[in-house]
């Protein structure tokens, strides 16, 4: 069996780490992912789709990844049980495994590079 989802698009805004009771860490980014497809009006619509990074990975993202940056993020599809005035439903969550870097809004000057 597999349950695995890969993502390619682009970070919406700066990435913040919260630290939860149990120590345990996580951040949530949201990723602006271009369909393939034009629609009716010929332009391609975009999915925002958030993503959950947990510890190490929430912490690395946090510090490099900047808004508009191209990240391509590997994970898998959680289901969370809820229920919303008396009616049971399912939410569906992605939990992010491995980010990869695609673009920077950050290149390095001249100045910055050390010989």
């Amino acid at each position: 069996m597999l349950n695995q989802v890969v993502l390619v698009g682009r970070l919406v805004k700066d990435l913040e780490v919260k630290r939860l009771e149990n120590d345990k860490k996580i951040c949530e980014l949201t990723l602006a992912v271009q369909r393939e497809f034009k629609n009716y009006d010929g332009e391609y619509d975009v999915d925002f789709i958030k993503v959950y990074l947990w510890d190490a990975l929430a912490e690395s993202c946090a510090h490099y990844a900047k808004k508009g940056n191209m990240l391509a993020v590997k994970g898998r599809i959680s289901i969370k049980k809820s229920e919303i005035k008396e009616v049971k439903i399912n939410l569906i969550e992605i939990i992010g495994t491995r980010v990869v870097y695609l673009s920077s809004n950050n290149y390095l000057k001249e100045e910055d590079i050390q010989y």
